[in-house]
C-alpha cells in the first residue's frame, strides 16, 4: 500500500477486523516512514459490475462514487459515515445479487435515495432534487409534500428542513 502523503510503500497494519457488514476486512496502517495512519479495505473481487447509464454508456459499478454522492448530499447534516459506509454496501450488495453483469443507473438511483431516505430527510431531498433534475420550485414541492405524507408527520419534515435551510 502507497501512504497518500509520502508516496512510500513501507507501512504496517496497526489494526485489523471485520468491516460493520461482514464483506472486508478493515484494516489500520501506519506509513513507516512519515508516521501518517490512514484505512484500508480488503473486499473479495467478483465479477465487474457494470452500470447502463440514461445515454446507453456503460462504465464500471464504482462503490465509492456511490458513497461520494451520499456524503454530499449529507453534508452538515448529523450522519455518520459509518452509518453511509452501510448503506453504500447494502447497496453494491443488492445490485450484486440482483444483476448479474449490468444495473441500470436508475435502480441504483432509486436505492440511493431510498438509503437516504431512511438515514435522513434532509439528505434524501438533496438528493432527489439533483437526481430527478427538479426543473422548478412546483417540482420540489411536490416532492416534499410526498415525503411528508409518507413520514407521516408533516411538522417535523418542515422543521428539518427549516433547520437545514
Amino acid at each position: 500500500m502507497r501512504c497518500q502523503r509520502c508516496k512510500e510503500d513501507h507501512d504496517r497494519v496497526v489494526d485489523s477486523r471485520t468491516s460493520a457488514d461482514s464483506r472486508a476486512i478493515r484494516r489500520r496502517r501506519e506509513c513507516l516512514a512519515c508516521g501518517l495512519r490512514y484505512t484500508t479495505y480488503e473486499r473479495v473481487e467478483s465479477t465487474p459490475l457494470r452500470v447502463v447509464k440514461k445515454s446507453g454508456e456503460r462504465v464500471r459499478f464504482d462503490r465509492d462514487r456511490i458513497l461520494t454522492g451520499m456524503v454530499i448530499a449529507c453534508e452538515k447534516l448529523d450522519v455518520s459515515l459509518e452509518d453511509l459506509e452501510l448503506a453504500a454496501s447494502r447497496i453494491e450488495v443488492g445490485c450484486q445479487e440482483e444483476f448479474d453483469r449490468e444495473v441500470p443507473s436508475a435502480v441504483i438511483g432509486n436505492l440511493v435515495m431510498d438509503e437516504l431516505r431512511g438515514l435522513h430527510q434532509v439528505a434524501y431531498v438533496r438528493f432527489a432534487s439533483v437526481y430527478r433534475e427538479f426543473k422548478d420550485t412546483e417540482e420540489f414541492r411536490r416532492e416534499l409534500e410526498k415525503l411528508v405524507h409518507e413520514s407521516g408527520s408533516a411538522k417535523s419534515a418542515i422543521a428539518a428542513v427549516d433547520r437545514n435551510a
